[in-house]
């Protein structure tokens, strides 16, 4: 968040502050991210980052990183360390790494314990049988042939389960709760399933594992998480969130944690409180891990890096600032309101941030040369140019200006429309810093295409010269050819040509609605400075736009930017 960016008084903040007010967990905010290891994260993970992160740093409690790697068979390391990266990148750092791995042990004696109060059972029917016997949201459900099984055969069979004796979905571990309950998540939900696959952290050490719904409250009890920060769509889970803390009491049971002290973990278990908000979506994207997977593995993008992706690290390749992102979602607020918020509002956001800090340089991505008939061919001079136009500290650079200049493509126009003030056939206009130029001649070739442009600079509007301010209306920015920095810029734009590319109302897919002009690479030239860019540095070339050098290919021999952003919205303008 940016020293501007106002703090909005959303309802979990005031949430917090009436709990710290009232002495509820002593005062204490301790909160956790929790993604699960199965991708990258994107621009809607960052609104849950920035909150859990947040609250707890402005309260002075904790945040810690949690990775729920419950399911093995969709989960790799690559997306562990990946995630890691992206919360540091963001500006953040986890009070404790855990793993809902870490709490395997626990999680099974809880099972245990359930069994014992007769809340759990093993189950025999399979997946499909569960379905049907679960019900509709008008239909209650039915209880499973196997929901009578006495205590001791259930304990018998759990613990044959977790010795591997049974074949992967043959048997399960269910609440018993309410086969008619109108809440489905209650109607004997699963705690336990078989799966032999090897785990990323734990091996071949286990052989059943934890549904989300029991490993995540647990998890947050043992670690002493005051506030379970979650969107909206665990609102309906939260009777069973709370139903699993009620007849577990982690915090008044300490034989539960005992292997956590024995592992040297020994934490505060606490009673966690649930809280949801709207999740954060943006329009002209998808947000789906399937679809954002598939984009990946279908090459329809460059990987998950690629800068038009709503990824972290696409985003990140892109160069929108990570104070951009945490003042955006910061702008935006938290509520439990659904809505899809305007991309064209996060760049909005990132054209603030990049508005202060970057600096200008020169550059023509569409070129065409500019003579000055009536310099000498070898004249060459440095003109000074600050290197910010609001901030002295930024300090000032040197640019080479010569008789043959590159000029935008686009500043020229033979035929000029209406209201046009750059450069047009006996017209003049003004060369950012150099003086007035007059247009006096166009060289075409064979084709009709415009290839040169011959000119004549006034003297007399040099700066320092008494003509200099002389009033015209145009001014435009030019790279001198002889000394200009051959560079490779990518023009991104959005990945789907339409706001909404989930909407299949016309038969299409998001598939359909793929952008053809979301990427395209032009040979630019720019101003010499720029020949030091380190990887990620960010630039306004001025009149065109934000860019950055590429953080994975830019090397000095062969300079890579990727526009951030144009310098308006032309979205806004009905493009």
């Amino acid at each position: 968040m940016t020293p501007e960016t106002p703090v909005a008084n959303h309802f979990i903040r005031t949430l917090i502050r009436e709990d710290r007010a009232a002495g509820r967990h002593g005062g204490q905010v301790v909160t956790r991210f929790p993604p699960e290891p199965n991708g990258y994260l994107h621009l809607g993970h960052a609104k849950s980052i920035c909150l859990n992160f947040g609250m707890a740093g402005e309260n002075g409690g904790q945040c810690n990183l949690r990775f729920d790697d419950t399911n093995p068979t969709k989960e790799d390391i690559e997306y562990v360390e990946a995630i890691k990266a992206d919360v540091r990148w963001l500006g953040f750092e986890w009070a404790a790494l855990r793993h809902a791995s870490d709490y395997f042990e626990v999680f099974y004696l809880c099972g245990e314990k359930l069994i014992r109060k007769g809340l759990a059972y093993v189950c025999d029917l399979s997946a499909e049988q569960v379905r049907e016997y679960r019900g509709t949201l008008t239909q209650p459900g039915r209880n499973s042939p196997w929901r009578d099984r006495s205590v001791e055969e259930n304990l018998e069979l759990f613990r044959r389960m977790r010795a591997g004796e049974f074949a992967d979905g043959s048997r399960t571990l269910r609440a018993r709760i309410d086969m008619r309950s109108p809440n489905i998540n209650l109607r004997d939900p699963a705690l336990y399933r078989i799966r032999k696959v090897p785990h990323q952290n734990t091996g071949d050490a286990w052989c059943i594992y934890p549904m989300y719904d029991y490993a995540h409250c647990i998890s947050d009890a043992v670690e002493g998480i005051t506030h379970s920060l979650c969107t909206l769509e665990f609102e309906d889970h939260r009777p069973l969130y709370d139903w699993c803390l009620d007849q577990l009491d982690v915090m008044g049971d300490a034989s539960l944690t005992e292997p956590l002290r024995a592992q040297g973990l020994d934490m505060q278990a606490s009673r966690p409180r649930q809280t949801e908000f709207a999740r954060g979506n943006l329009d002209y994207t998808v947000m789906s891990k399937r679809k954002l997977i598939s984009l990946v593995q279908e090459g329809m993008v460059d990987g998950w890096d690629d800068p038009r992706m709503p990824t972290l690290i696409g985003a990140r390749r892109r160069g929108f600032p990570a104070a951009a992102i945490r003042a955006f979602w910061e702008r935006m607020g938290y509520s439990k309101q659904v809505a899809t918020i305007e991309f064209s509002v996060l760049e909005g956001v990132v054209r603030e941030e990049l508005d202060g800090s970057a600096a200008r340089r020169m550059a023509v991505l569409d070129p065409i040369k500019l003579v000055l008939s009536n310099l000498p061919e070898s004249h060459e001079e440095l003109l000074n140019f600050a290197n910010h136009p609001k901030n002295e500290d930024f300090g000032s650079r040197q640019v080479p200006f010569s008789r043959e200049l590159w000029i935008e493509r686009d500043d020229f126009m033979e035929v000029p429309a209406k209201g046009f003030h750059r450069l047009v056939p006996g017209g003049e206009v003004r060369l950012r810093g150099a003086g007035i130029v007059r247009c006096d001649e166009v060289i075409k070739d064979a084709d009709g295409r415009i290839v040169e442009l011959r000119g004549s600079l006034d003297l007399e509007s040099r700066p320092g010269m008494p003509g200099a301010d002389r009033k015209i209306k145009g001014t435009i920015h030019w790279v001198s050819a002889g000394h200009a920095l051959a560079a490779e810029v990518r023009l991104y734009d959005r990945l789907f040509d339409v706001p909404d590319p989930d909407d299949d109302t016309d038969g299409k897919t998001y598939r359909d609605h793929l952008n053809p002009d979301s990427k395209r690479v032009v040979q630019a030239w720019l101003e010499p400075s720029l020949a030091g860019t380190e990887p990620e540095q960010r630039f306004q070339f001025e009149r065109l736009g934000f860019f950055v050098a590429d953080r994975r290919d830019h090397s000095a021999g062969h300079p890579v930017f990727n526009r951030i952003v144009t310098l308006r919205d032309s979205y806004a303008r009905g493009r």
